[in-house]
């Protein structure tokens, strides 16, 4: 199957690869995302050497030592497998560096040498020195010959980030590209399942994003001739599915610490709006400190949590939103629903449960999507502050909850609701004096200086009537789809 979008990384890359100069380009993104897969495609037969580190997960109880020696001895093994010869013992970092040195010498002269070293963030196991010997083989090797091009890769973005791209040490200024990989956009994941033959509405490939996300590990589980509901009781609820345990693998494959990272997750998960700060801590019972910081650092790089500021509140005390559709979805219907039939999903899906979820996670789609909503409305060089805003019930009025606003720079704040429909979306004379009174409460905290208008982004349109005119501009679903 060829290589589906990711055209500016690819010319990225190939800007790269003919630069002449020795390059040390760091590509980190969620695990899943296609980072090896992008790699491997792209430069092919142009790869000299490559190895990915072993996953800690199984001997992360291992002692320190027994860790390093099967990482160094997996890399050993890379290296005899693709024709080098090692002609002293390996014990350590230094010497395994030493060795891919040797093997790169008599190549580097001839032709531009493509090195790649996945899973990054596995080899440096507790106390081994790996980054110290990583750092001598840029150091004192690698940058020295303009044929070299290192590329490395990660999953675990703040490892990445703050051991890479924002080294203070030896590594301080080293790496000179960075490349973070997100998931696909809606159009992105129409593309990729059309190169698979998968044929599906836009419809279900909506509602595909709202459980799989724009991951392409996951997106490829759908298969040609299955309907969507059939593939969700494949993957989720059959016996032995094979996403049924990905909620732990994920974190524990991604994080030193994925206790704390699944608690604040399931916390999240329960306040589509998001949680503050302490709103956390209340829920979940962690301290105040680094380590909640480092948490929250991490499921963000991760691409896990989004921090936004509600328009009108203090940008001192932003809120933390679980965007991560994957997650959303499996602590919605899979966690703790083992006893579930293993066709749970065919048999209910116009049940009003499942109707409910569509709502909210359409509501995610279109925070995942502004700036296609941005190109439909015609702000694509406006500067916008996107969020969700609320309001609880006061004596001024009553409460509201309003799914996307957009804070807009050119004067305008874009009140968006979103409805997942089968049908074009019909505006009632209730629904109307409801966007009035939304309008009304939000109004209390726009600057006088803004106009509010009122966005309309549902699947198949707008149904013209005589309230229709509530909505000021709308959006569709094929709008998302503009890549």
């Amino acid at each position: 199957m060829k290589l589906i979008g990711r055209n500016k990384e690819k010319s990225e890359l190939e800007d790269l690869y003919r630069s002449g100069q020795a390059e040390f380009v760091a590509v980190y993104g969620r695990r899943r995302i296609g980072k090896t897969y992008l790699i491997n495609e792209f430069f092919a037969e142009k790869l000299f050497f490559q190895h990915a580190g072993l996953s800690p997960v199984e001997a992360k109880d291992a002692p320190e030592r027994t860790q390093l020696e099967a990482q160094l001895n997996h890399f050993v093994r890379a290296l005899r497998r693709q024709g080098a010869e090692i002609t002293e013992e390996v014990r350590s970092w230094g010497d395994a560096f030493f060795q891919l040195e040797v093997f790169l010498t008599g190549a580097i002269r001839r032709k531009r040498i493509v090195i790649f070293l996945d899973e990054l963030p596995w080899m440096d196991t507790p106390r081994s020195g790996f980054v110290t010997a990583l750092e001598g083989f840029w150091n004192n090797f690698a940058c020295h010959h303009k044929n070299i091009m290192l590329v490395v890769a990660g999953s675990s973005s703040s490892w990445m980030e703050d051991v890479l791209v924002n080294a203070h040490g030896g590594l301080y200024g080293r790496v000179t590209h960075e490349i973070r990989l997100r998931p696909f956009s809606l159009g992105e994941t129409e593309a990729f399942l059309r190169e698979k033959g998968v044929k599906l509405s836009r419809y279900d490939i909506t509602q595909a994003y709202m459980i799989l996300g724009g991951i392409p590990f996951y997106l490829n589980y759908l298969k040609k001739g299955k309907s969507l509901s059939q593939s969700i009781d494949e993957l989720f609820f059959a016996k032995d599915a094979v996403l049924s345990m990905e909620f732990d693998r994920l974190f524990a494959s991604l994080f030193t610490d994925p206790e704390t990272k699944i608690l604040i997750t399931r916390a999240l998960f329960e306040k589509a709006k998001g949680l503050t700060r302490k709103e956390i801590i209340d829920s979940t019972s962690l301290e105040e400190g680094g380590k909640l910081t480092t948490s929250l650092e991490g499921l963000i790089r991760g691409g896990f949590v989004e921090k936004y500021s509600p328009l009108g509140e203090s940008k001192r005390e932003p809120r933390y939103r679980l965007c991560d559709p994957f997650c959303c979805f499996y602590l919605h219907f899979v966690d703790g629903g083992r006893s579930l039939p293993t066709a749970f999903w065919q048999p209910n899906v116009e049940a009003r449960a499942i109707s409910t979820w569509r709502g909210l996670a359409f509501e995610n789609v279109c925070l995942l999507h502004v700036e296609q909503i941005k190109r439909a409305l015609g702000i694509s060089g406006v500067s916008v502050s996107p969020s969700i805003w609320s309001k609880t019930a006061d004596a001024q009025g009553p409460g509201a909850q309003i799914d996307l606003v957009l804070d807009r720079a050119d004067g305008i704040v874009d009140m968006c609701e979103a409805k997942f429909y089968s049908g074009e979306f019909s505006v009632t004379e209730k629904y109307a004096e409801v966007i009035e009174k939304r309008v009304t409460a939000l109004s209390a905290v726009v600057s006088s200086k803004k106009a509010i208008h009122s966005v309309l982004i549902t699947t198949k349109g707008l149904k013209y009537g005589e309230y229709s005119g509530s909505f000021d501009a709308v959006v569709t679903s094929n709008d998302l789809f503009v890549i």
